[in-house]
């Protein structure tokens, strides 16, 4: 598929992209459009780029927010292991900051289990959720341990070859991996102090912390907000199986499977993955916050 650099993708469209405080991480946090809030949360050990070619569509009749998470991209790096309580409190932190009472949430892996979490625990602020190939449900060894030794080698050693290994790892299309995405993820990983951090990612891949952090089937039953649960043909991450499971277990919650891709669909698939998104929103009863625009 030919497709346009990340940032030509975005030049057309209005918005910011700075460094706020929030909490003890200064955050990257991009913004574009207005309406209702969307937040995308990206997967473990990504950046908000991973999102560059949906934000122009989702931004046409929402406020986007995507951010970098705390240890990530070119937020602060973590100094200590970051379990997933660390990323609920920093996501209720970046709502407070930029004043959103009520958002829509879209996570991607890491993302959509951070944004089930979240859910969980404050079911008032969030208008609905668009999982896409989230995690937290499962601990296979073998895709921990793949994450894990590929997501290290990649920040200990980033070099092309490395961080290639990572990127295609996630994709069912190899070439879907551009020059352009291997630039910007080689940039942020040969950042000084990035590699400690990366530890400090992965320590949801050890099998004991995974485990006291996965999603409980108690917590799908207790959402109650509207919720599309996105699967691919080709997800490395567990079959497709796993997230009609999970789709079954959250009331009233739309499961949809995305072909000819992988662990991203929302940058392999990106017309597919934006036409469904923004039709589950339109469906979506108004948010209780008030309609804001980026400055």
């Amino acid at each position: 598929m030919q497709r346009t650099s990340i940032w030509n993708a975005l030049a057309g469209v209005p918005h910011s992209l700075e460094l706020l405080e929030v909490g003890p991480w200064r955050t990257r946090v991009l913004q574009a459009g207005a309406g209702e809030p969307l937040i995308l949360m990206h997967g473990t050990g990504g950046h908000l780029e991973a999102y560059a070619y949906n934000i122009g569509a989702f931004s046409a009749g929402h406020r986007v927010i995507a951010y970098d998470f705390p240890g990530g991209g070119y937020t602060t790096h973590a100094s200590q292991p970051l379990e997933l309580p660390a990323y609920v409190d920093h996501l209720h932190g970046l709502l407070d900051k930029l004043r959103i009472p009520q958002a829509h949430l879209q996570g991607e892996s890491l993302g959509g289990w951070v944004a089930l979490k979240f859910a969980a625990r404050y079911p008032e602020r969030v208008a609905s959720l668009v999982l896409n190939t989230p995690g937290g449900t499962m601990a296979r060894p073998e895709v921990m341990e793949k994450i894990r030794v590929l997501s290290q080698q990649a920040a200990d050693d980033p070099s092309d070859e490395s961080i290639r290994a990572r990127l295609e790892w996630l994709m069912a299309d190899k070439s879907s991996v551009t020059d352009e995405l291997l630039a910007i993820r080689r940039d942020i990983y040969r950042r000084q102090g990035f590699a400690e951090s990366m530890r400090h990612i992965l320590c949801l891949q050890d099998a004991d912390i995974r485990r006291r952090n996965l999603v409980t089937d108690a917590e799908l039953a207790a959402i109650k907000t509207p919720t599309l649960v996105v699967w691919t043909s080709d997800d490395p991450s567990g079959p497709a199986a796993a997230g009609m499971d999970m789709a079954r277990k959250i009331a009233g919650a739309r499961f949809e499977l995305i072909r000819e891709a992988g662990h991203w669909p929302q940058w392999e698939q990106m017309e597919k993955f934006n036409t469904l998104v923004l039709d589950f929103l339109k469906a979506v009863p108004k948010a209780q916050a008030p309609r804001g625009k980026t400055a």
